[in-house]
């Protein structure tokens, strides 16, 4: 599926649905239970599921400093959309322009004229236009004078909390992988360039790509179980994220090595998958002591599932 990146390009194929507005940052499960009303309404009125989303997150515009960092790169994002139904992800970039719009001015400029909607799924949370002064409920008066139906999907209930990218963002930062993975509708990924390390993982016999430009939130120090993709074959993989206290490094390093790959990765950008956390990092104390504990690590890893 096509991911469309602005409005003129939208006005075009997205016209006539039901559309949901949001960040959907994870894509979680609470937005799954949204986009299935999303996706009813859309049948009902015989047009597109239509998500309009945002890349990058328009705190990045307006507060920089709070911006959050994102869960998913924005292809991700409309994969994971995508996969639960929805026809067309509006991926609109941020400006000055759109974010200045009123309520009132957003409704009638995006949501009617430009997007021709026919019916709206927002969850009780929603807030646009400037300065967030539209909510539900004026979302609501707007859509009850277009009669436009809309529908408010309550959040999903996570044991007594509301399941929320922020939730979802807090337990990745803690190393709480399996907890994030249970709210999430796929298992959490990073993305990121390998490039070029102090090669002391190919002496110790565990040879890593070491990833930089990381687009998303990396998890907790930690060694973690997971996989990568490398030419559409899936490997196993062992993840290592932190300094490497043997050798009294203090750079934090994201190193995964894929077991059973012989290759050169330098340059590539992989896609890396977390399943669940193996243990945290310590100092060894010594070498031998560290490559024995390596080659548990991997023996770990291979018993693992591929998904």
């Amino acid at each position: 599926m096509t991911l469309i990146r602005d409005l003129d390009q939208a006005s075009q194929v997205a016209r006539g649905g039901a559309i949901s507005i949001g960040n959907f940052d994870g894509v979680h499960r609470g937005h799954a239970v949204l986009l299935k009303q999303l996706r009813q309404l859309a049948d009902e009125v015989g047009g597109p599921a239509v998500v309009l989303t945002f890349d990058p997150h328009p705190a990045s515009l307006l507060r920089p400093d709070q911006a959050p960092v994102p869960l998913t790169w924005i292809e991700r994002r409309a994969d994971l959309l995508y996969r639960l139904g929805v026809d067309r992800v509006i991926a609109c970039r941020p400006t000055a322009e759109l974010l200045g719009l009123s309520a009132t001015d957003f409704f009638q400029q995006v949501i009617r004229e430009r997007l021709d909607c026919q019916a709206m799924a927002e969850g009780p949370n929603f807030y646009f236009g400037k300065d967030r002064q539209g909510d539900v409920e004026m979302l609501g008066q707007l859509c009850q004078r277009a009669a436009i139906p809309l529908r408010i999907v309550e959040p999903l209930d996570n044991q007594g909390q509301m399941v929320s990218s922020t939730m979802v963002r807090a337990a990745i930062a803690d190393g709480e992988i399996q907890a994030a993975n249970a709210m999430l509708t796929a298992p959490y990924r990073i993305s990121g360039l390998v490039a070029v390390g102090s090669q002391r993982g190919a002496g110790l016999g565990f040879p890593t790509a070491n990833l930089s430009d990381l687009q998303v939130l990396a998890p907790a120090a930690g060694v973690y179980a997971g996989q990568t993709w490398v030419g559409g074959t899936a490997y196993r993989a062992a993840i290592h994220i932190g300094p490497n206290l043997t050798f009294d490094e203090g750079q934090c390093k994201v190193e995964v090595h894929l077991l059973d790959f012989t290759g050169d990765l330098y340059g590539e950008r992989l896609e890396v998958q977390f399943n669940r956390r193996v243990r945290g990092i310590v100092k060894f104390a010594s070498v031998d002591d560290l490559r024995n504990q390596l080659g548990r690590d991997i023996a770990t890893v291979r018993n693992e599932p591929l998904s």
